[in-house]
Order: structure tokens, then sequence, then C-alpha cells
């Protein structure tokens, strides 16, 4: 190599070094004289928000926390190390949150089912805009504004939130009336559509009330106490409360409905946290229902807000609990609010029942807690058949005997004063089929809604069953849908098949309380509550 390339080198590689020790050592400078090198905004705003989020974090966390090591993580991250329940909802999911717990939208209140490839109109709000436009049940909708809806195959994203809007604002439907040859152009206008937290209210004999609720939003007290008045105007002394598969909602609403049942001064609940002092809840004495006997219906999926009304009805005394132990959720959250419409719902205490139980189950991760869980199920009578032998697997195959593992001092849940076993028959996998692809439905939307009228459903709910050539067309109709029939299991699930059609069929005439009415006449948890009442 020649001296003078030699040396070109050199010196290329000698700037080279300058110049990346300049860079370093300038960058440097600029963060120690603290401005810092600017990110990008998306970034920027994300850290901003975890910043903020470990700031409520430190001063509102139910347990302590060491926020130190979660700096540098993501924000659904840095949630995983706390609490099952603690969890960051962005905009469009906090907005469907509050609407479904407020009890309210803007929109036109319809409910529809894809039927054929075509949105038919298989609920209508009362008094709602959709009912005052002149909608009807069966109604077929062609168009919504400029948008064909039906004989599309559109994805259901592209097909929810087309009627919802600000209240005021018009939408332009275009329909087919039942029985009419040519379709109807109507205009509604949007406006707020108020839904009842109650799903149904009937009563079952002449003296017992029953009363579902789903969830328990903003006006679920003066809801039930507006259904329970109505239902006394009528004879009622005992009432049924089912509270099935309710996951609960706020926290008020849970002490405003236990405060119905119970006399002035008793605790219903009371809350504490690290950062929350013991606070105590107690009841008005302005219930309506204080006087009379009651039953409350829980099962696994029973949560929350609901198992504060279940837990202080049985501690009280007040009523018999009845169905499986419910799920175990004896957390309080609260709802921080971002300024771009996201919110943070983080556990800020624990609850306790009147007698100072915490129901919380661990939330603890790992085998030996999954193994804990099974047994109690076990131990409950809960679980049977497949998985009991499911569980002997796990002894087998671990070497471990589930009995033998050390309990905690809780299971978690509320436990039933009367306990009635999951009925499984005929729930098997041609029936899970069925249901998943919505045949049932449309076999009593195809079908049924044309042999079953309105007026018979209505005068006949409490007497009539679908029979055999009912259920003889159904296998017609899943053999002109191509289904594929596994005949053993088909008979096997044969009265779970009608009982749902039936209780679809009754939905669609009559609503919820039609669907509830049909559903309750076979339903063991409600034959025990009105044989213990």
């Amino acid at each position: 190599m020649k001296k003078n390339t030699r040396n070109n080198i050199l010196i290329a590689l000698s700037y080279s070094v300058i110049l990346i020790v300049g860079m370093y050592l300038g960058i440097k400078f600029i963060k120690d004289q603290g401005y810092g090198v600017q990110k990008p905004a998306r970034l920027a705003e994300n850290s901003d928000k975890l910043d903020e989020i470990l700031h409520i974090i430190n001063g509102n966390y139910v347990d302590d926390i060491n926020t130190d090591s979660l700096q540098n993580l993501p924000i659904d991250s840095v949630l995983h190390q706390l609490d099952p329940h603690s969890v960051y909802l962005p905009p469009s999911n906090a907005q469907d949150m509050q609407n479904d717990l407020e009890g309210n939208f803007e929109g036109v209140g319809i409910e529809y089912y894809m039927l054929n490839d075509t949105m038919m109109v298989t609920g209508v709000i009362k008094d709602g805009p959709a009912y005052q436009a002149g909608i009807k049940l069966g109604d077929k909708i062609l168009s919504i504004d400029s948008t064909i809806v039906s004989g599309k195959n559109l994805p259901k994203d592209k097909l929810s939130g087309r009627f919802r809007g600000k209240a005021g604002s018009g939408v332009n439907v275009l329909l087919m009336h039942s029985g009419s040859p040519l379709p109807n152009r109507v205009m509604v206008t949007r406006g707020k559509v108020n839904i009842s937290s109650i799903d149904a209210a009937y009563m079952i004999n002449t003296e017992t009330g029953y009363v579902r609720i789903s969830k328990f939003g903003a006006n679920t007290d003066s809801d039930f106490a507006a259904a329970a008045s109505n239902l006394k105007a009528k004879g009622m002394k005992k009432l049924i409360l089912d509270l099935r598969d309710n996951g609960g909602g706020y926290f008020s609403a849970a002490t405003g409905l236990a405060d119905q049942f119970l006399p002035e001064n008793k605790l219903i609940v009371y809350t504490q946290g690290k950062h929350e002092p013991r606070t105590d809840y107690f009841s008005t004495g302005t219930g309506t229902f204080q006087q009379g006997k009651l039953a409350v219906l829980i099962n696994e999926n029973t949560a929350s807000a609901s198992e504060i009304v279940a837990g202080a009805i049985q501690d009280l005394g007040r009523g018999i609990i009845v169905g499986r132990r419910s799920f175990g959720k004896g957390l309080v959250q609260e709802q921080f609010s971002f300024n771009d419409g996201s919110a943070l719902n983080l556990t800020i205490a624990r609850y306790y029942t009147p007698s100072g139980r915490s129901i919380q189950k661990s939330y603890k991760k790992g085998y030996d807690a999954y193994k804990h869980e099974l047994d109690e199920r076990m131990n409950d009578g809960e679980l049977t058949g497949d998985l009991t032998s499911f569980k002997d697997s796990i002894e087998k195959n671990d070497g471990v005997n589930l009995s033998q593992i050390k309990k905690p001092k809780t299971s978690g849940g509320i436990l039933p004063d009367i306990f009635v076993k999951l009925d499984t028959t005929g729930y098997n996998k041609f029936y899970g089929s069925l249901v998943s692809k919505k045949v049932l439905s449309d076999y009593v939307f195809n079908i049924l809604t044309n042999k079953y009228s309105s007026t018979y459903i209505e005068q006949n709910i409490n007497v009539f069953n679908l029979n055999d050539l009912d259920f003889k067309d159904f296998i017609g109709f899943l053999q002109r849908r191509n289904v594929q029939i596994d005949r053993f299991q088909l008979y096997n699930s044969k009265t779970v098949i009608l009982n749902d059609l039936k209780a679809l069929l009754c939905r669609y005439y009559l609503g919820d309380v039609g669907y509830y009415k049909a559903a309750n006449q076979n339903d063991n948890a409600i034959k025990q509550a009105l044989n213990n009442l």
C-alpha cells in the first residue's frame, strides 16, 4: 500500500472517531442540561399517559406496589402486575361501558338479526324513535341511509353503529313490512333511548314474583323499586331475585338494591384499602320489599356487585341463597378518565360482607392455585362426569393428591344455602355447534314465527310446548341447511333444543319477559327456590 493512501485512511479513521465521540459528548451534554432528546409524538404521548397511570396507582391502589420497577413497561404490562380487574380501556371501550351501565344511549331503539343475509327487526323498544316511526317486529331492513345492509353478507363491524348517532339527527331507512309487497321508506329521528336494568319482572304464581337483573347500572335500585311496586300490586308476598350470570356494575347500585330488602341501620357492606379508610354502608329503611320471603339465585358467573347483595342477604339472615358458589370478586374499582376518552379502571379497595368476610378468590397465577380451585369445586359437587376423570388424571400424572394440598382460609365467592348442581344433560358437542352457528335462531325466525302467532304465544305461554312434529320439522331444516347430523347427540339434546326453541320464540314475541317465562318453567334453581320459600 502506498504511503499517501495509508495516511489518508488513518486521517479518515481519526475523523470518524472524533465525530462519534463528539456526537456522544454532545448528546450527553444536552441531557445533562435537562433538555433531552425529543421523542416521536405518539411515543411521548404514551409515555406521558404511563407516567400519569403510575401516579394514579401510587396514590390509589388497594395494596402496596413498587412502581419504580414498572417505569419502562407498556401500559398493559404494568396492569398485569396488579390484579385481574384493573384494566386500561381505549376510548371506544370506555364509552361503550359507560353507555351500558348508565342505561341509555343515542340511537333509534331496535334489535336486529341477520336472517338469510337480511337484516330482520327482532325487537323494538316501546316509545323509542323506531317505534314512533312505525318500524315493527319482523320488518326486513334493506338499506340505512345510502348503505345497502341486506343481501350483501356484510360483516358485523360494517353493520354495528349504523343506527347510532346524535339525538335529533335523522336516519333514512328502506324496509319491507311483513306481508307488504313493496318496500317502504321511513325517516327516523334519533333520540335518547333508555333501557331498564331489569331484564324481566313477572308473577310466577299468585303470590311469588320473579325479578331478573343481569347488571348493576346507574338506575338499578330505582328500576327495581318500580318493578317491585308493580308486582306487589299483583299480590306478591314472596320474591325470587335472579342474579345468575350478573357480572356486577356500579357499587352504589349494589348497596341501593340491598337497601330495598333491609330494615333501617343494617350494615350492608364495608370497604377498605391502603389509601381508602374503612367506609361502612348502612340501610336506610326506605326499601320497597322489607317484608316477605326472599330467595336470591346465584351461580359461578355471579360476581362483584351482585355478590355484595347476596352476601348481605345471607349474613343478615334476610333470605336464602340458592344455586352454586359465586365467582369471588371482592374488589372495588374506580374509573380514572383521560383527556383522549380512554380510562383506567383501578382497584382501590376490598369490600367485606356484614360479618367481615372477604369473598375475593385468589388471583395468584400458577398450577397449584388451579388445582386448588378445581378441588374446591369438586368438593362442592359443582363438577361431575368427565371433569372427575380429569381430576383423577391430574393426580395420576403429577403424583399429587389434590385433597392434601394446603388450602387457604377461604376459596372465594358466596356459598349458597341450597346447592343446585349444574345439569349438563343434553349439552353435548353437537348441541354446542347448533348454538354457535345460530341454527336454533334461524329455525325460529324462518319457521316457527310463521307457525305460531303472537296471540297464541301470549295466551298459552304457560301451557304449550313444542312437540315431536316440531322436532321432526327441525331435523328437516337441518338437512336442508346441509348440517352434518350426529343422530345420537341430536336425540340426546332433544329436550334442551325444544326448550331453547320455545324460549327464543317467546322472546321474539314477548321480549325478555317472554324468554324468562318460558326458560324458567324447566329451571331446577327456580323449582328449588319455590320449594324452599
